[in-house]
């Protein structure tokens, strides 16, 4: 089984790096790990399983999220997940949502280190790598005391690879959001779990919002996840990405981008698609430059209207080349 590269990847991020989304991301990098949306192991068995799992080759290092706490279901959800070719499945210890929370999975799990490795073991041997994404502890938990036993005793179980959002989640009073931005970061404590645990990959997340900051703590650790940054400002964290993080070829000219983006639409649009629900995930992808409030107006007044297409795109990005 191959390993994935994990110094750079984009978080998982629920309502936002669906297929179009990641589709778009892999166009300005080559390299960095993309994951799914999370889902939970129940809507892959029961649910329509080609919609949910379903991805565009092209996307590839690609990985799926899952959710879940019952490990036969989440052993069952894997197995149907590598039929797919997900080469990684990455179990979600780190969500705070009330959603999440009453179905007994995400940031809960933080305190039950024994079912996590009970999980995580059921996943195995699927034909995809199980990794872990985690909190550093939740609610009164002492981070330093929790987190070095919740690591020992899932890695027991066979992961190999972590990644670590630098801040406990407080399971009630925050909302999700207020969970990603309140609760104080504590990169010191992840570097510390790195060295602790040296034949482990540790990766970091949580605040990062630059490439130069992800080169600073690679200094440290083995990857670095980038969520809301890379959604928001595309181009500047992935497109020198392959290059500066993964020592590979030099930015893609932009221009070569968008016109792939539109192809890609045409054929998606030809499938049923809208417009609108591919280039939601393309809003920020010029922000800070000249032009871009237009870019977004254009869009966002334009893409929901009965036949939009790619030229609408075109039109958009000649006001941003100026």
């Amino acid at each position: 089984m191959t390993v994935l590269n994990r110094r750079l990847s984009v978080a998982p991020m629920m309502d936002w790096t669906d297929r179009h989304c990641r589709y778009f991301h892999r166009l300005i990098s080559h390299e960095t790990l993309l994951y799914t949306e999370m889902v939970t192991a129940n809507a892959v068995i029961h649910g329509d399983q080609k919609r949910l799992l379903g991805f565009h080759p092209s996307e590839q290092p690609v990985a799926l999220q899952l959710g879940g706490s019952q490990p036969q279901a989440l052993a069952e959800a894997s197995r149907i997940a590598a039929g797919f070719g997900y080469r990684e499945i990455n179990l979600n210890v780190g969500c705070p949502s009330d959603r999440v929370q009453s179905g007994s999975f995400g940031a809960v799990l933080m305190e039950q280190p024994g079912l996590v490795a009970r999980c995580v073991e059921a996943m195995q041997g699927q034909g995809a790598e199980i990794t872990v994404k985690c909190r550093i502890g939740v609610d009164e938990q002492a981070p330093r005391a929790v987190l070095p036993d919740f690591i020992g005793q899932v890695a027991a179980a066979g992961v190999g690879s972590f990644t670590i959002h630098a801040r406990k989640a407080w399971l009630q009073g925050l909302s999700p959001k207020q969970n990603r931005e309140v609760p104080p970061l504590d990169y010191g404590l992840v570097y510390d779990m790195k060295a602790a645990f040296p034949a482990l990959e540790i990766c970091l997340n949580g605040g990062i919002s630059s490439l130069d900051e992800a080169e600073t703590h690679l200094k440290h650790m083995d990857g670095v996840m980038i969520g809301r940054a890379a959604y928001h400002q595309p181009f500047d964290i992935l497109s020198t990405a392959d290059e500066r993080i993964f020592g590979g070829r030099p930015a893609r000219p932009e221009a070569e981008i968008m016109a792939q983006i539109c192809e890609y639409i045409e054929a998606e649009l030809a499938k049923g698609a809208r417009l609108n629900q591919i280039t939601r995930h393309m809003l920020g992808a010029f922000a800070g430059r000249p032009g871009a409030r237009r870019w977004r107006r254009m869009l966002s007044e334009g893409a929901h209207l009965h036949g939009a297409g790619p030229e609408l795109v075109m039109q958009a990005y000649a006001a941003v080349k100026g």
